[in-house]
């Protein structure tokens, strides 16, 4: 849960930075660039925190990388809805799905189950007799 909290306060700061210069587009690039790098810096102080933890806690740089990108997603959803005015077409929303789709083939079909201790340990492979002593 600290992973998903540092990743998303991370990607609010991200966010900001790669998007909210859009509504300053008078302001000269090298402006929105100092600002976009400076807000990108506190964001840094979130996201490499929450994958050293996520990573010790054991997900793999795999999972935290879709993890992310979710949380993306959702962070640039309510962005782009409430400060840029922009109402989301209905090919992006299929596209944010299929990547929210992602989310339950790495999580989900790529961990297969281990079977109990007990059941494992009366599973080992052991060859038939033959009674040719072989």
């Amino acid at each position: 849960m600290q992973t998903v909290l540092l990743l998303t306060i991370s990607n609010i700061f991200m966010t900001f930075a790669w998007y909210g210069h859009l509504k300053f587009k008078t302001s000269a690039l090298w402006i929105a660039i100092l600002a976009s790098w400076g807000i990108a810096l506190v964001e840094y102080c979130f996201q490499v925190p929450a994958n050293r933890i996520g990573h010790d806690s054991g997900y793999t740089a795999a999972q935290l990388k879709v993890m992310q990108e979710v949380i993306t997603l959702l962070v640039f959803g309510v962005f782009a809805i409430l400060y840029l005015k922009e109402t989301p077409r209905w090919n992006e929303l299929v596209g944010f799905g299929l990547i929210v789709l992602a989310v339950f083939v790495v999580f989900g079909l790529g961990k297969a189950k281990a079977a109990p201790p007990d059941i494992q340990a009366s599973a080992t492979f052991q060859t038939p007799a033959t009674g040719d002593g072989s």
